[in-house]
Formats: C-alpha cells, structure tokens, sequence
C-alpha cells in the first residue's frame, strides 16, 4: 500500500507549459489511495481546463475567492482547504508563484491557502533554463527551504523553448516516488523488502479441474498493505484470487501452482528482509496431469497424488539473516504442531489460527490468533479484523527486528 493511501492532497497547479501532466498527477495519487483536490492559479486554466481536473479527481476545482458564475457567490475558504489537506503539492511551481511564496505575496487563492498551511508542502519547479539559472530563482529556492517546503528538482531535459538543460519539470510517476520516498522515510520499514505470499494454489487434475483449498487470499494482501504503510517495498506472491491492491509500493507476483510459488519464492527471497508465508500451498498435487478433459464412464475415479515442494522448509534451510514468518492453520493438538514447524522449518515466528476457534480460517473478514517466537513464547490474541491481525504481526515484526 502506497503512503499516499488514505491521505488528502491537495494540488496546485500554475501558469506553465508543464500543467498538461497535471491530469496524469491527479490520477496517479487516486490510484495510490489518496484523495484529491485541486486549486489553480487563474492563468493556470490556460493550459488546462478544470472540467478534466474536476472530472478525474471527483471533487470541485478552486480557482477563486469566490465562485464567478454563481450570483449569490459563495467564499472559497482558503483556511479549511489549507487545513484539509496532509499534503499541499505545487506543480508546476513557475518562478512567479515561487516567488511569491518566498516573499509573502497572497494575491490569489493557490497563495492564500500556502500561507495558510500546516502540512507538509513540495513543490516541483518548471521553467526555462536561463529563468531556473537567475540569481533571483535561485534565493527563492533558498527561501522556500529555508521555510521547510520540499523541492521536488526539476530534470534534465529538453524545455518548451527548444533548449536543453535544467528546469523541467519531473515527471508524474518521479513526483509521486519523491513523496512516497520523503513520506517513508524514518518509517520502521523504510528501506526494507518484504516478501509475502498469499492465497491458495491450484494443482491441475485435467485442463478444467484442479485441486485447491478455500484459502481468499484476504490475510496475505492486508499483511501486504501494512508493511507497506509502514514504509516497505513489498513482493505479494500470490495465488488465485479476487483481491489486488493496486498500490506502487507493492508488487504483485501472480501464480497458480506451488510450483510456480516455490520458483517465484525463490527468486525474489535472496533479496528481502522479511519474509512472511500467509500462503495456503497445497501439500499434493495430482501425478499426472491429463491433457484432455477426463470423461465421466466409471462410477469412481483414482488420483495418484504426489508431495509438492515444502516452499517455507526450503527457504527455512537457506535463510541467512531474514526474518522468517510462517502460518499454521490447525484442527488438533494446535499449539504442539504449530511448535514443531516453528523448529523443524527454522522460523523466527509462526502465526498459528485454529479452524476450531469461531471467527477464524477461510474466507471470513476476521481471524484469531496466536504468535508463537523461536524463543518459545506465546502470545494470545482476540478476534480481530484481519486488517487489525496484520497490524499486530507487523507490529511484533518491527519490535524483533529493530531490537
């Protein structure tokens, strides 16, 4: 899940030729999970038209005081959209505006609500070479520090005057990483990979029918969302599923087998830190595999079934200094076997739910739990939400490996 996620942002958008990436911006922070407004200078409508803004991020785009075309104008408060925002993003910034800023000036909407703000603000600078190069931007850039706004630098490249140099202005996808990048950092992930596998495997019969369980997936993807909230790239392996989460900070590795788990497994562990196997990988899969559709004649049918590969014993065997998290889904003697996988797989924590407990398993939006630490303690909780099941493992994953 993307930092942005849940977050109010509010864009601002002025008089330059860059303005036309505004429209990919707004949709790039909706689809990270933040909500959108928008606030433009007036000349900033000449570049692009606040119907596509307003279209795209669902809300009413504010350029004025006042709205012009209503005769009983109502007041745009400039103070409530300053305090609704977490984060006040200008681009492009012109050399005006960031002029403006540095000195004081408030004589439009975009400048009143800056002067009002208590959110974090960036901005990112769009201009002409000779213009981002005067002595005059240059003090307002120091300025701007100097008042804790973020610069997002302007690029390397070829400008609407046909020069090359410095003063374009980065482009959408390298603003939203700067922020996600600004925002993570001091985060207890921040910097950190973690690898998550979710849902169930289907093991092929014939090319119509399979074997599976009725894993959802739903406690591999909340598990996922909150370490990345938390700051981490994440690596979400899964299996068949309804969720996605569709969030930059969390790539997404979509298999069907457990053998293409164990191979995408191995692939990206090397490079984590964390690992955690929410998985339910089955344990046999048919031995042959039949390429037509089996036809109904008998009565009874016989599958000869074979192992799979135990992905988390095989990562088990290999770790060096990562994190190992594994789940035990139990109907009996729970705590006994969860123990034993905790050792014999060379885990570092297992979460262990019981299809006995009510409230916890497949397909339901809840779980309980107990975590069980190679230092044999246990620690019971209630049930919860999965959303807050996640929090709690993440949580204990934090307190351990920051120790």
């Amino acid at each position: 899940m993307s930092i942005l996620s849940g977050k109010k942002v509010l864009l601002g958008i002025t008089a330059g030729i860059a303005a036309y990436k505004s429209a990919t911006l707004v949709r790039l922070l909706i689809k990270a999970g933040a909500q959108v407004k928008v606030v433009m200078t007036p000349a900033a409508k000449n570049f692009i038209t606040p119907l596509t803004l307003s279209t795209l991020s669902k809300n009413e785009v504010h350029s004025s005081f006042t709205n012009e075309e209503d005769e009983n104008a109502s007041w745009n408060n400039h103070v409530e959209l300053a305090l609704w925002a977490d984060v006040f993003l200008i681009a492009p910034a012109t050399a005006n505006t960031m002029a403006k800023m540095a000195n004081g000036v408030c004589d439009n909407l975009l400048l009143a609500i800056y002067l009002s703000a208590k959110c974090s603000v960036y901005y990112a600078p769009a201009m002409d070479l000779d213009m981002y190069e005067h002595p005059t931007t240059q003090k307002s850039f120091d300025a701007l520090a100097k008042a804790n706004n973020v610069q997002i630098p302007a690029a390397h490249g070829e400008l609407a005057s046909g020069l090359v140099g410095q003063g374009r202005m980065a482009e959408p996808e390298e603003i939203l990483t700067f922020i996600e990048d600004h925002l993570s950092a001091g985060l207890p992930l921040s910097g950190k990979k973690v690898l998550i596998t979710a849902g169930p495997t289907y093991e092929a019969i014939d090319p119509v029918r399979f074997i599976g369980n009725h894993s959802s997936g739903r406690m591999g993807f909340e598990l996922a969302k909150v370490a990345a909230s938390y700051g981490a790239q994440v690596i979400l392996i899964t299996g068949p599923t309804h969720f996605n989460t569709q969030q930059l900070a969390i790539r997404e590795v979509h298999v069907t087998s457990a053998a293409q788990m164990y191979k995408a497994v191995h692939k990206e562990f090397e490079a984590c830190h964390i690992a955690i196997f929410a998985a339910a990988v089955a344990d046999y899969r048919p031995k042959f595999v039949a390429d037509e559709k089996i036809k109904k004649h008998d009565s009874t049918l016989t599958i000869d079934l074979e192992k799979t590969q135990d992905i988390l014993a095989s990562i088990g065997a290999i770790k060096k200094q990562q994190f190992l998290v594994g789940f035990a889904l139990e109907t009996q003697n729970e705590l006994e076997n969860a123990k034993k996988k905790l050792v014999k797989k060379n885990l570092d924590l297992i979460v262990l739910n019981s299809l006995r407990d009510k409230g916890a398993g497949f397909k339901t939006r809840t779980n309980k739990v107990t975590l069980i630490t190679a230092k044999n303690e246990v620690i019971p909780f209630k049930v919860k939400d999965k959303s807050a099941v996640a929090q709690d493992i993440i949580a204990h994953i934090i307190q351990n490996t920051h120790a």
